[in-house]
């Protein structure tokens, strides 16, 4: 019988939760000396490393999980194509936005409207760095994401330093911080808050799990510290937190519910989440603090029972599950259209068309999460098993489960899983070798090798995955010319997808970005790229010229077709639009507007038109337009050999089985002098259909009249442009660049 509660004894010293501590020193007095031997020994067996070997093995992670991200800047090293200023460009979007904010805190620069991420905790870190650092801008936006999101590391090691499982943890972070998912999001490069978004909740994590297990008061401001931080690098991870803090609820009242302690640490998780001001609850926080150690013989269950209740309360009130409702209806409960807040207009909401919110075949997700589908079964068996050997574990099911919603609402989510499960997979393979191989050398060499097994998938993957820049060197090039043409006051109508880009490279105001282009938003802006050249620039100038009297005044701010109806006296979306077809009286203009169309928006027109080509009052899209687009593999005579299995002979088009008669056959090519030139051939004028040879760009586009008649088409393929409303300012084949003149 003392040998049973023996083996209870050494893994609850080991695993102990506050009040098991007490129990266990009684059952020890009990032991003969025997026993106890037996139990030094095995006490001994399982200390924890010495600090400096821990800090060694926290580092060779580290710098593992760098170097495998260096990969990526050696295979584009010598590629001129993808370099300015000397460096690499970075390959992310939303990248240019927060290099934006960054740029103009340094400067000084930033005009009202400008949208400018100036108060963006990643801007200020990288403004503060750039002083700091003897490294250019460049360098330091490029390489930032791999120093920064190889800290994943450091949360993975102190979790299993905390459990008393280092070797597993190394193995983990090993694995953790080259994951696939993981390393999309934190590459070289890849300069976005995602660079701390996973390594801070994980933090908070550790912090939870590290207070619970010391049991003592002076460690609670680490968890409301590291919750806080989290909570200001990226404010959608308030769900998350507040996930976390049910979760440590549920967890106290199963196995701890007479704990006081726990209590605590929910008291504080709690009123890190209240959606007051800072300083405020900072303020509030600390003189708690305080207020429990001095008063620490007099704090009841009860009153600290209350301190919950009230922050719970706090929360309600304030609006503290609003985010949580607001991301489970855009994730999960998404809808094809979305309203705006003071209209009865239904747009088209952009949720639907975002690739990282849409729902995942399993093989992709456990891929992203653990390199392949083997390694993610056995993490998940690792996973269970760490639950099972340490339910304190318990907390880290928000992280976890954040990562399986990925399934349903889209790839992203699959990072926050990424850790946990690293993790599961390191214990699992120190568990086994543990405890079913005897010598020594064999359990290194058995660990060693699953090692490899886990990580070489993921290696495969970071070879595999050769992003480009954002940008090439040729159209950064355009938009620095456009930055010493336009002023800072002009603005430049394009798809958000190229918003912070431009303004970053050419200084300038732009309608859309990738975090403004909500449905009502991006309606305008795709009605200015894909309507006939009239009505397009008629709405260009009442979206910017309305949009400046919204900064001005309160009221023309709302829906902006609603405040142009109201002032044209128009009763209907649909008369509105007749409206702008012909010449109108619009608003004094106030700056230039200049149209940025790359070639490379050819890869989403049909997207762009989603947003315009809809009925307003039900949501619902109008049929779409014809638009294929394809590359040349072979001419031969009069039949042309797309992709695709696409065919062009004669006078039609051979696709998927069905024959469609070509209406009129162009071909667009460059002269010597760079003038474009294009050839025209009416070939059955009952057909709608056109087809644009693209010679110098080895492409053919396929579409019906309405697409060919939008700006985008007739601007930048056809360069036939209304003089009475547009003039070229620069004509590149990749990128051109008109000026509105109304």
């Amino acid at each position: 019988m003392q040998k049973r509660v023996l083996r209870v004894d050494i893994y609850n010293l080991f695993n102990y939760d506050g009040e098991d501590i007490e129990r266990v020193t009684k059952l020890n007095q009990k032991l003969d000396i025997i026993a106890l031997k037996k139990f030094l020994g095995k006490y001994m067996k399982n200390q924890r490393l010495p600090i400096k070997s821990f800090i060694l093995l926290t580092l060779l992670a580290y710098i593992f999980s760098i170097s495998v991200r260096t990969i990526w800047v050696y295979q584009f090293k010598d590629v001129d194509g993808f370099r300015w200023n000397g460096q690499l460009m970075i390959n992310t979007n939303d990248g240019y936005g927060y290099a934006e904010g960054a740029r103009d805190i340094l400067t000084g620069t930033h005009q009202k409207g400008d949208f400018s991420y100036i108060d963006t905790p990643l801007s200020k870190v990288t403004a503060i760095l750039a002083e700091t650092l003897p490294i250019s801008f460049e360098t330091l936006i490029l390489w930032l994401p791999a120093f920064f999101g190889s800290l994943i590391v450091l949360p993975i090691m102190l979790i299993a330093r905390t459990l008393n499982m280092e070797y597993g943890g190394f193995i983990g972070s090993l694995l953790g911080g080259v994951a696939w998912s993981y390393y999309n999001r934190t590459m070289v490069g890849y300069y976005d808050t995602d660079m701390l978004t996973i390594v801070l909740p994980t933090l908070t994590l550790w912090a939870t799990i590290f207070t619970i297990k010391m049991g003592k008061d002076r460690y609670l401001l680490l968890v409301s510290l590291f919750m806080a931080v989290s909570n200001w690098w990226y404010f959608q991870n308030y769900s998350l937190s507040l996930a976390m803090a049910v979760i440590l609820l549920i967890y106290t009242l199963i196995f701890h519910r007479r704990d006081i302690f726990l209590y605590k640490i929910l008291a504080f998780m709690l009123l890190s989440l209240a959606k007051v001001a800072i300083l405020i609850k900072a303020t509030i926080i600390v003189i708690l603090f305080f207020a429990l150690q001095i008063f620490r013989d007099r704090v009841s269950i009860k009153l600290v029972l209350s301190l919950v209740a009230i922050s719970f309360l706090v929360i309600l009130i304030t609006g503290g599950f609003d985010p949580v409702i607001a991301r489970v209806d855009a994730y999960i409960f998404r809808e094809g259209s979305s309203s705006s807040d003071d209209s009865s207009f239904r747009y088209y909401s952009v949720v639907n068309t975002v690739r990282e919110a849409g729902e995942i075949p399993f093989k992709i997700f456990a891929n992203r999460i653990s390199g392949d589908r083997v390694t993610f079964i056995v993490a998940l068996i690792g996973y269970l098993l760490l639950l099972f050997k340490n339910r304190v574990m318990l907390l880290s099911l928000p992280l976890v489960g954040l990562g399986f919603i990925a399934l349903n609402a889209g790839l992203r989510f699959t990072v926050y899983a990424v850790p946990i499960l690293a993790l599961s997979i390191g214990y699992l393979i120190i568990y086994i070798a543990d405890r079913y191989i005897k010598m020594a050398k064999f359990r290194v060499l058995f660990s060693a090798i699953a090692t490899i097994a886990i990580v070489t998938p993921n290696i495969i993957h970071v070879v595999d995955y050769r992003v480009p820049s954002v940008f090439t060197k040729d159209e950064v090039k355009v938009l620095d010319r456009l930055k010493n043409i336009a002023s800072r006051e002009d603005y430049v109508v394009a798809w958000w997808d190229y918003g912070y880009p431009i303004r970053y490279y050419s200084d300038v105001k732009t309608l859309v970005d990738g975090a403004r282009h909500s449905g009502n938003i991006n309606f305008p802006v795709s009605f200015s790229l894909l309507k006939n050249q009239q009505a397009s620039a008629n709405m260009a100038r009442l979206n910017v010229e309305y949009r400046e009297k919204s900064l001005r005044d309160v009221n023309y701010s709302g829906d902006f077709l609603k405040r142009v109806m109201r002032d044209y006296n128009v009763s209907s979306p649909t008369k509105l639009m007749s409206l702008l077809n012909s010449p109108m009286e619009l608003p004094e203009k106030s700056r230039d507007i200049y149209y940025y169309l790359p070639i490379k928006m050819l890869d989403i027109l049909p997207t762009i038109d989603l947003f315009s080509n809809i009925n307003l009052k039900t949501g619902k899209n109008y049929s779409s337009s014809i638009f294929i687009k394809a590359w040349i593999l072979d001419i031969k005579g009069s039949t042309i050999e797309l992709s695709n299995g696409i065919k062009i002979k004669g006078s039609y088009i051979y696709i998927n089985g069905r024959r469609l008669p070509i209406g009129e056959f162009i071909i667009t090519k460059y002269s010597k002098s760079g003038e474009l030139k294009s050839e025209r051939e009416v070939v059955n004028i009952a057909s709608n259909i056109k087809v644009i040879l693209m010679r110098d760009y080895h492409k053919v586009l396929i579409m019906d009249n309405r697409l060919f008649n939008s700006t985008y088409i007739q601007l930048f393929i056809m360069e036939n442009y209304d003089p009475n409303l547009f003039e070229p300012v620069i004509l590149t084949p990749i990128t051109k660049v008109y000026r509105l003149k109304i």
